[in-house]
């Protein structure tokens, strides 16, 4: 981490009698030249005595400016400076402390701007838009000890700047480093084997933090010589192959991240010799193996975090046996098995507490009774089966942060579980994520009074949704699908201000959409499909919902025409309608959803397609890591099955109003839905033809317009649908040859079926014209007298082979005398035994 610098006025005092250097004065000048500021943080700087302009300040002896600091006045004012870097800041030769963090400077670096440094030690230009290589002049800033360049969105490889340089002593120049920062940028490339053998050098170096970026390569053996390095940050990069084992010669170690990389292989047993180490951080890769007993002799370790590899084999008290300062604890999503004794008291008093997917038992463990400060509890897919005890309740009632979900729990959840209320405005000791899914809980739905995040999916719940959740005005995400809730959706879900995501499908819920629906503006995803839900689409659907992204109201019975006004969703991505009982046309607006008509490939972030909670303010300042995220899911219906997305659903892009009454024709506005990822009309009595435009839905990979009526020629064009997985045409009136080419040869017969005027591979129905092989003779002649010879050929060498295979035995045995004498009695044998057998035969039927 870089040194913290307090935010005040580095000016000189007011009773300060020395004077800027005029040259100073002129740089200074020029260099504000060079700068946007609409809101004159800058216009301070008049006067002829520079050591006086705040943000400036000066050696007492000489008058030569030493500081620059502006990155308080962002933070104070947050306004923003912009503009450039004039290369007249090089002309400040005395300068020892340059920060311009947190101005939004854009643009490259000035490739000279580090030229005439010899004095500055503190350079700091974080969270800026710098977008260029770091320029080859900073490495001959020998006196720099700080540097902190997070934040921009430099390139190129590691160091940058250095790669042409001849020797490798030239790195000496950079020996007093202490601090280095260059985070959240997009370097690439390999951390490079030139800094090797600089570990001598570099011995002051105590913190490197090159993590959010896009390094690649081994971790090489030389990071283990920088014996001086506290912190260590590589995280969040594509960094492979196993940890070094001279890591554990990093003794002044206190915190090593490696998080989020693709390391593989065991975590070395050196690791536990890091007696300063106090976080180690290591999730998110592909390591495997069983977990080291060293690492329990790190006793002054905070943060324990393995989550999310591939780690097996058992964990027992040996592991935990010195972790007194243990607070974090993440053994989540591996393989582990829980080994203590029943009488077990852990050595620490942790916070955060995640062992999902790792087997603790079938029951909650005793141990747990001891945690008295827990505030994160995960257990999800943890082997645990029965009715929850009494205890386990009243410990985890103040908690953040509850996940015992994919269980096989049973019994009611206790009303005094869910009945607090909050303390003020902020959530302070109240449960705010609750992940309950996929148990065997029964009863009553709970009303949470704190609760933002309430996943009851997946269960038994039974009877009504209560009317007092409109009371729960926390709530941002609400899952109650997949249990047997009936009646009416109550209206006072309507004042839930703050939700933004709402599945209540597969259950028994009836009546129509309630029409306090309408004030829920922050919605993204409703669900209600898979109800029995009545009435027409309300029209206000499409009105106010600016956020909406999925709307499911599949397998209900709605009724009536589908409103135009859905249209007007801007950021609708999913619309699926499919098994009610719409009717009418489909309205030609419905070419105009602007989201579906955005390409979108790839997956932004490792964060894309997460649904983020954006009022963490309610939870103990935003500081709160496990609720700043929920994994919304979704099924949706895809090759002709159900396909369940949660990461990935940010890049689902779907329409799908099968099986209902619709008809008219195919609207040919929705070509222009150049997004869609599937498309599915079937089930229907649409008709007209299809467009040849059909081909501008480049990221189709579903398409299924079966079971209407549509006629015409298949269009050529589907064959350039390069993603296309499924296609099902069948059961319409499409007429004509099957453009059999292509990516459509990839399509069996099946799914052309049901088109009595289709002809053309791969349907057995031959074209007018072709002969009985489906070709045209026109089109075909050379190739059949081609087959014609070879025919003529064939029969040649079949009679050649018969008359062979009789002459030449013939020949032997009239030229050996004696191998005919053999053959012939041989056969006169077998013919007398035949003979024999068939007589005896007759005589024993009567």
């Amino acid at each position: 981490m870089m040194r913290e610098y307090v935010c005040s006025n580095t000016g000189a005092p007011p009773h300060q009698l020395v004077s800027c250097l005029e040259s100073d004065k002129e740089a200074l000048l020029d260099f504000k030249t060079g700068l946007e500021d609409p809101k004159g943080l800058l216009s301070f700087w008049k006067g002829s005595n520079c050591c006086q302009w705040e943000g400036i300040s000066c050696d007492n002896r000489t008058g030569a400016v030493i500081e620059i600091d502006l990155h308080c006045y962002d933070q104070d004012s947050f306004s923003r400076l912009g503009g450039k870097i004039r290369p007249s800041i090089t002309k400040l030769k005395s300068l020892r402390h340059l920060d311009l963090s947190q101005c939004f400077l854009p643009g490259p670096f000035p490739y000279h701007a580090f030229l005439n440094f010899t004095s500055l030690a503190v350079l700091d230009l974080s969270i800026n838009y710098f977008n260029s290589k770091i320029p080859d002049s900073l490495v001959n800033v020998s006196s720099l000890v700080d540097v902190d360049m997070s934040g921009n969105s430099l390139y190129g490889s590691i160091p940058l700047g250095l790669a042409d340089l001849s020797s490798l002593n030239s790195i000496g120049i950079l020996c007093n480093l202490e601090y280095v920062d260059i985070s959240s940028n997009k370097l690439d490339g390999t951390l490079p084997d030139f800094l090797r053998g600089a570990h001598n050098c570099l011995s002051s170096l105590q913190s490197l933090d090159l993590s959010k970026n896009q390094l690649i390569g081994k971790l090489p053996e030389w990071l283990g010589q920088l014996r001086s390095v506290e912190t260590l940050d590589l995280s969040n990069n594509s960094l492979y192959g196993p940890i070094p084992a001279s890591f554990g010669q990093l003794q002044s170690l206190t915190s090593l991240d490696l998080e989020s990389n693709l390391l593989y292989g065991p975590i070395p047993a050196s690791l536990g010799s890091l007696q300063n180490l106090s976080s180690l951080s290591l999730g998110l890769n592909r390591l495997n193996g069983t977990l080291p007993d060293s690492l329990g002799n790190l006793s002054k370790l905070s943060t324990f975090d393995v989550f999310s590899n591939q780690l097996t084999g058992l964990v027992t008290e040996r592991h935990f046996q010195k972790l007194g300062e243990l607070s974090h604890l993440d053994f989540s999503s591996n393989s582990f098995t829980l080994n203590v004794s029943s009488n077990w008291v852990p050595p620490f008093q942790v916070m955060h507490l995640h062992m999902g997917s790792c087997y603790v038992g079938t029951s909650f463990p005793a141990w747990l009774k001891f945690q008295k400060i827990v505030d994160s509890l995960d257990f999800s897919n943890a082997g645990l089966s029965g009715a929850v005890p009494h205890w386990f309740w009243e410990i985890s009632s103040t908690m953040s942060y509850l996940n015992i979900s994919f269980n096989k729990l049973e019994g009611q959840l206790p009303i005094s579980f869910f009945d607090k209320q909050p303390n003020g405005y902020f959530l302070e000791d109240q449960l705010a994520y609750v992940d309950l899914s996929s148990n065997l809980f029964e009863g009553p739905i709970p009303c949470p009074n704190t609760t933002m995040l309430l996943d009851l999916s997946n269960n038994k719940f039974f009877g009504p949704i209560p009317s007092n959740i409109g009371n729960c005005d926390f709530l941002i995400v609400l899952d109650l699908s997949k249990n047997n809730l009936s009646g009416k959706i109550p209206l006072s879900l309507g004042r839930l201000r703050h939700l933004q995501i709402l599945h209540l499908s597969d259950n028994n819920l009836s009546g129509e959409i309630p029409e306090t629906f309408g004030h829920l503006f922050s919605l993204e995803t409703l669900d209600l499909g898979k109800n029995r839900l009545t009435g027409k689409i309300p029209q206000w659907i499409g009105a106010g919902f600016e956020s909406l992204e999925i709307l499911n109201l599949r397998s209900n019975s709605f009724s009536g025409e589908l409103p135009s006004s859905l249209s007007n969703l801007r950021s609708l991505r999913i619309l699926d309608v499919t098994g009610n009982q719409l009717n009418g046309s489909i309205p030609a607006c419905f070419g105009e959803f602007k989201a579906m008509n955005e390409v979108k490939r790839e997956i932004k972030s490792t964060n894309d397609g997460h649904y983020i909670i954006r009022y963490c303010a309610f939870i103990k300042g935003c500081g709160f890591e496990y609720v700043n995220y929920y994994k919304d899911k979704l099924a949706v219906s895809m090759k002709g099955q159900f396909l369940t997305f949660t990461k990935a659903l940010s890049l689902v892009v779907s329409l799908d109003l099968s099986r209902n009454s619709l008809s008219g024709e195919f609207p040919p506005e929705m070509t222009k839905l150049l997004g869609l990822v599937v498309l599915n009309l079937s089930g229907n009595h649409i008709s007209g033809v299809i467009p040849e435009s059909i081909s501008n839905l480049k990221q189709l990979e579903s398409l299924d317009f079966s079971s209407n009526r549509l006629s015409g020629p298949i269009p050529q064009s589907l064959q350039s649908l390069d993603f296309l997985q499924y296609l099902n045409l069948s059961n319409n009136d499409f007429s004509g040859k099957i453009p059999y080419k292509g990516h459509l040869t990839t399509f069996d017969a099946p799914y052309f079926a049901g088109n009595p005027r289709l002809c053309g591979p791969p349907l057995a129905v031959t074209c007018p014209g072709d002969n009985k092989d489906g070709n045209s003779s026109k089109g075909w002649t050379r190739i059949d007298h081609l087959d014609s010879f070879v025919d003529n050929w064939f029969l040649l060498s079949v009679g050649v082979g018969f008359a062979a295979g009789l002459l030449v035995p013939f020949l032997l045995m009239a030229i050996i005398k004696s191998w005919g004498d053999a053959y012939f009695g041989l056969v006169n044998k077998v013919f007398e035994r035949v003979a024999l057998f068939t007589y005896r035969m007759r005589r024993a039927t009567p």
